[in-house]
């Protein structure tokens, strides 16, 4: 009985000194993975290594220094300034431009004439006008148009279309229209054919052009009351088409291009021309402009040099 309690507790002696050595074991096992390793020692380079090393630091340095000076040389070079448009123009126009003083602003009487005697074309150029004008075309009762009767004409003759019927046909081909009906018309735009430079309708009939307008809006050739192509005095407005009748409108800058004559028209003609076309434009001043409503003018012809024209 003594000798079996004696090695009960001699088993349990050994557990406890188990539990108690794994411990140990465990935190030395810790300790030897935590230590780090050794590095290895790095060895000297040959000289033809370090050679070379000092060979391309140099080639890199010499690269460098080769692209600097590349850069500053560029920026020591001068650029030419671009040419004007005198210089860039040709042997005729420049020497029509010297007769012009850039610097003065002529009179309309001298404008005109000089603008004649200007021109470099080989065929009878038209004179044309640049008004420019102190509004802002966005604004709808500054969107200045109107129409112009032009006592001497524009120096082309225009085909007239009258879009009528009835009574209206035989008043507008004694008052000399190129074209008369609504049958014949309608069948040329049904074919997208224009053999016309303006179309005159009679307000009754406006409604069977409807579907043209997309043909002809783009082309100016619309009927529209604002430029006197849809009246009932047909008479009338086939006259003054034929008598030379132009219609002007401002464009996105707010300036006026107009064709007021031909060069051979002689100084007095175009003056005429350029007055009424002065006096309609100054007609048609807007009530909401204030002050100052044309900026400047200027005369010239389809291939010569600008004059500016004072009013």
């Amino acid at each position: 009985m003594a000798e079996a309690k004696k090695s009960d507790k001699t088993a349990k002696k050994s557990q406890k000194d188990e539990v108690q050595d794994e411990p140990v074991k465990a935190s030395k096992t810790e300790v030897k993975l935590d230590k780090p390793k050794a590095s290895a020692k790095a060895g000297k380079r040959s000289p033809k290594a370090v050679k070379e090393a000092e060979e391309k630091v140099a080639k890199e340095a010499r690269k460098e220094a080769a692209t600097k000076e590349a850069k500053t040389e560029k920026l020591k070079i001068e650029q030419k300034p671009p040419r004007s448009r005198l210089e860039r123009a040709g042997k005729n126009y420049r020497e029509a431009a010297q007769q012009i003083d850039g610097t003065k602003t002529y009179s309309l009487a001298e404008a005109v004439d000089l603008a004649a005697k200007t021109s470099t074309a080989k065929f009878d150029a038209t004179v044309e006008m640049h008004i420019n004008l102190t509004v802002d075309p966005k604004q709808a009762d500054q969107n200045v148009r109107d129409t112009v009767v032009l006592p001497h004409g524009t120096g082309r003759s225009a085909k007239v279309a009258v879009f009528a019927e009835g009574d209206d046909v035989a008043k507008a081909k004694k008052a000399g229209a190129d074209i008369v009906g609504s049958d014949e018309i309608l069948a040329a735009l049904d074919k997208e054919k224009i053999d016309f430079d303006i179309l005159i309708s009679t307000p009754s009939l406006m409604p069977r052009l409807g579907k043209y307008a997309r043909f002809l809006g783009p082309k100016g050739l619309m009927p529209n009351p604002k430029s006197g192509t849809v009246t009932a005095d047909i008479a009338r407005a086939v006259k003054e088409a034929k008598a030379g009748r132009v219609e002007y409108r401002v464009d996105q800058a707010g300036i006026i291009h107009l064709g007021i004559g031909k060069v051979s028209f002689g100084p007095q003609k175009l003056l005429e021309n350029a007055q009424a076309v002065i006096s309609s434009v100054k007609a048609a001043k807007p009530a909401s402009v204030k002050g100052a409503y044309i900026k400047s003018t200027y005369v010239t012809t389809s291939m010569g040099p600008s004059i500016k024209a004072e009013l």
